[in-house]
């Protein structure tokens, strides 16, 4: 710690002066030290990723097809499923791939030039070259690239928005601190790596670089911490599990079966090939790829970049979102919003954050546009800079109040000024206005009235009612910046000598204020069953006030700080975890304390999602079930989180949220229609060797079917659009399996249904019409392609009639089933396919009575449909 020693023993610790270091002492250290780079995760290269695709235990099961496929001489059906797992494993690979291609952010934060004395004289060097000891001269605009010790300061002001959370420059000195433990809020004579110098000069020594930082601490917690899976990879791979477990005991008990009937060797292997494939959904690993994909493709039109596939879906399954304040419900832009005079007089100023559209409303504008006038000549900032305003964020919002109200400075004849000081606590300007001289005074409203006589519109005497003033607005929430002026007499150069007998002329209340969308937003959270909770770095009466502006709190009660985390946090987990829960505001939060608040809402079964922007919101963003970052925000937290809102609009979370409900919502259509056809053909191959029949269809008619016909049908699925309501459900359980009694239900209904209505056909065809085997496989690849045809318009809703959804919302699926009832009349009739795929010429009038056949699935699932709606309204 090196924010409570003095300056003196510092450099006699780290042999260190204001001349710095030589170069032989610079290159010793370096050897010692190392360079000034932060830690990097090691990174996944684009084979790891290939390779990774092939964990799902389908996909294994698939392989092991394709290996008994060649191994029995059936190259055809082991090429065919080999072209399947290669397409989705490709697939899968530049998704993930294309959402890792990012730069490092950490090593841009440190990637700058430093001003350093080596040897006694300033030099310019790379900030990867820092080491400890170095003497470095810092001005307006720096990035600060280690943590470093002040030595001098003047009237320097620092952003550590990106590290503390608080949206307020902070001011910096040499004094050292005189206690033992103090946040990194605190410690006024401390600057850190990837913070940035705002206004002013400061010379300050080197006491530690790249992973000893404060963000190089932040960075190791991050790259050890391992990425939490998104809902649907858990449930998805325990789907896989159990599908895969349930075709291989199934294909063992037909393997027996055959083995009983004394069967040759090669025709139990195809039997059992022919089973897998027929059990197996091929096309869903590549099914849920897609539906992820358009998924993100219409979070990315709604400003919610996905940078992880698997989180598509997941933003759908929060349960609580907590929220940064600073730039994510604010709009980290200081705003007067109320200038106060000492009567009592009340001015309210409308607009947001730096936009000069707004208006002072109250009485007698004259006093209020004086006010404006003394904000804006007792000012550094500028609104019309290259890159927009700049400067100090006080000094810009009072820029934007004098735009408001007309006033011109320029008009004005500075004839000199007292900068800010973080020791004065204040600034002065004095001019020139007429035949007359003045002196101005901004700062704080008590070392403002020190320099004062009068009280304009008041009585001396009414300094105490200012004080009350003072508490009030700032228990609302404000920073309060008093102004004075009074005449002085004329000459060229002024002191603080100068600066007496003024008259208090009334106090300007700032905030940051809230986004316009995000009461709104925090609502449809709400109705959605998420509970939104703000953690913030900022003071609590800051965070309180801002809070019952956006509507999250009502009271205090539900506010606590960061203190008092800390203590709870020493007690027992459960709780912890109740205290938590029963709080809505954090403020005053170190990063350790918002990851302790993140885990005890995941040990509650919450499923988390954290937004933010700063560096010192990456590991809460790391350790959240998804994190969303915003993005204007620091590089780093856009690269740790899963998601990024471009537009850092609150409301954009809320789109986040329903896209990711349709994707669920979609994937479960998909696993609909494909588990129910799957256990279709299971079943009726099933059935028709223990019943002593040939089967059905053969290996490559059933990845024919599974992998062409349904294909088309789940890409068309991906595409059905948000139900009426979806915003209106409650969050789904993580823990919940897909296969909930619902989906089971409906799986098995269908399944059963489908099978019986093809069993029978087969029946009927080998036996009572004595069709041979091929000729009656023809039909029956017919039969089942109308059935899939029919039965896709049963999964575009689990619960509404297929004639309530509108065909206008997806016409990919019309289109769909054009497209594969044209290539199943393409199998039959052209020589080249249909010797393939072994299907033989179906007439055009037994076409049509297969369609009939095929209806029966629609009719039996509407009325299934009908029954469970009537149950549910009594």
């Amino acid at each position: 710690m090196f924010f409570n020693r003095k300056l003196s023993e510092i450099k006699r610790e780290l042999d260190t002066s204001e001349q710095g270091l030589s170069s032989h002492e610079v290159t010793a250290r370096q050897s010692r030290y190392g360079k000034n780079l932060l830690p990097k995760k090691k990174s996944v290269n684009i084979w790891q990723l290939f390779l990774n695709e092939f964990k799902d235990p389908l996909i294994i099961l698939l392989l092991l097809a394709i290996v008994i496929s060649f191994a029995v001489g059936e190259i055809v059906d082991g090429a065919v499923i080999l072209v399947i797992v290669l397409v989705d494993a490709i697939m899968g690979t530049y998704q993930e791939n294309k959402a890792n291609k990012t730069a490092s952010a950490l090593e841009d934060l440190v990637s700058v030039k430093v001003n350093v004395m080596r040897g006694g004289k300033k030099v310019q060097i790379d900030a990867e070259d820092l080491t400890i000891g170095d003497y470095v001269l810092l001005e307006s605009g720096d990035k600060i690239s280690a943590d470093m010790r002040i030595a001098k300061t003047r009237n320097f002001m620092v952003d550590e928005s990106i590290l503390t959370g608080e949206s307020l420059q902070v001011e910096k000195g040499p004094a050292a601190l005189n206690r033992h433990q103090a946040p990194i809020s605190e410690q006024s004579n401390m600057v850190f790596a990837g913070t940035t110098a705002v206004s002013g000069r400061a010379e300050a020594i080197v006491v530690a670089i790249g992973a000893q930082t404060e963000l190089g601490k932040i960075a190791d917690s991050l790259n050890n911490s391992e990425d939490e899976k998104s809902p649907l990879t858990i449930r998805v791979e325990k789907l896989s599990k159990q599908i895969s477990v349930l075709v291989m005991v199934v294909a063992v008990v037909i393997a027996g079966l055959l083995i009983y009937k004394r069967a040759p060797f090669n025709e139990i292997l195809l039997t059992v090939i022919a089973f897998a494939v027929s059990a197996v959904p091929e096309g869903l690993p590549l099914a849920l790829t897609m539906a992820l994909t358009i998924a993100s493709n219409r979070m990315a039109k709604r400003n919610v970049v996905v940078r992880r596939l698997h989180a598509a879906e997941s933003l759908g399954s929060c349960t609580v979102i907590a929220s940064d304040k600073t730039g994510t419900l604010t709009v980290n832009q200081q705003t007067a919003k109320i200038i106060l005079l000492p009567n009592g007089e009340k001015y309210e100023i409308s607009g947001t954050g730096y936009e000069t559209s707004g208006k002072v409303s109250g009485n007698i504008l004259k006093y209020a546009e004086e006010i404006g006038l003394l904000g804006a000549i007792n000012n550094e900032a500028s609104l019309d800079g290259e890159q927009g305003p700049t400067g100090d964020s006080i000094d810009i919002a009072f820029k934007v109040l004098g735009v408001k109200l007309g006033v011109n400075a320029d008009e004005v004849e500075i004839i000199d000024i007292i900068p800010y000081e973080s020791e004065n606590k204040y600034s002065a300007v004095f001019y020139r206005q007429g035949n007359d001289t003045y002196c101005t005074v901004k700062g704080s409203p008590e070392t403002v009235a020190n320099f004062c006589k009068t009280i304009n519109l008041a009585n001396k005497s009414d300094f105490p009612k200012i004080v009350e003033q003072n508490n009030k607005l700032a228990e609302d929430g404000y920073r309060v910046i008093a102004l004075a002026k009074g005449k002085v007499k004329a000459k060229n150069n002024y002191s603080d000598k100068d600066i007496a007998d003024l008259t208090f002329m009334g106090m300007v209340g700032f905030i940051d204020p809230i986004r316009k969308e995000a009461v709104e937003s925090i609502r449809d959270c709400r109705k959605a069953g998420i509970k939104v909770i703000m953690i913030t770095g900022d003071h609590p009466l800051t965070a309180t006030k801002i809070a019952k502006d956006l509507k999250l709190v009502k009271n205090a009660d539900a506010v606590t700080i960061g203190e008092e985390v800390e203590r709870m946090h020493d007690q027992e987990n459960s709780k912890f975890a109740e205290f938590v829960a029963s709080k809505t505001v954090f403020a005053r939060v170190t990063p350790l304390q918002k990851l302790y608040i993140v885990d005890a809402l995941k040990e509650r079964g919450e499923f988390v999602a954290v937004t933010g922007d700063g560096v010192n919101d990456a590991p809460a963003l790391k350790a959240a079930n998804i994190g969303v970052a915003m993005g204007s925000g620091t590089d780093i937290a856009r690269d740790t989180a899963d998601m990024i809102i471009m537009d850092d609009n609150f409301k954009s979370i809320v789109s986040g949220i329903e896209e990711g409900r349709v994707a669920y919502s979609n994937i479960r259509k998909i696993i609909l229609f494909l588990i129910s056809c799957g256990v279709a053909e299971a079943l009726f191959f099933f059935t028709a060797i223990a019943c002593n029949m040939p089967m059905p269809l053969v290996a490559v008619q059933l990845l024919w079917l599974n992998v062409v016909t349904d294909g088309i049908q789940d890409f068309a699925l991906s595409f059905e659009r948000a139900e009426p309501g979806i915003l209106c459900e409650k969050p789904r359980n993580p823990k919940e399996s897909i296969f909930d009694r619902s989906l089971l239900r409906r799986i098995l209904l269908s399944g059963l249904t489908i099978a019986a209505i093809v069993f029978i056909a087969w029946y009927f065809l080998v036996c009572v019409l004595k069709f041979d085997a091929g000729h009656a496989r023809g039909y029956i690849m017919c039969l089942m392609v109308f059935i899939q045809n029919v039965h896709v318009f049963n999964c575009r809703s689990e619960r509404e009639s297929a004639f309530s959804v509108p065909l206008r919302s997806n016409w990919l699926i019309v289109a769909g089933v054009i497209g594969s009832v044209l290539l199943e009349v393409a199998v039959m009739n052209v020589p080249a396919l249909s010797n393939l795929l072994q299907a033989s010429p179906v007439e055009f009038k037994h076409g049509i009575g297969l369609f009939g056949v095929a209806l029966l699935v629609l009719v039996l699932v509407e009325v299934y449909k009908s029954v469970a709606r009537a149950i549910r309204r009594d």
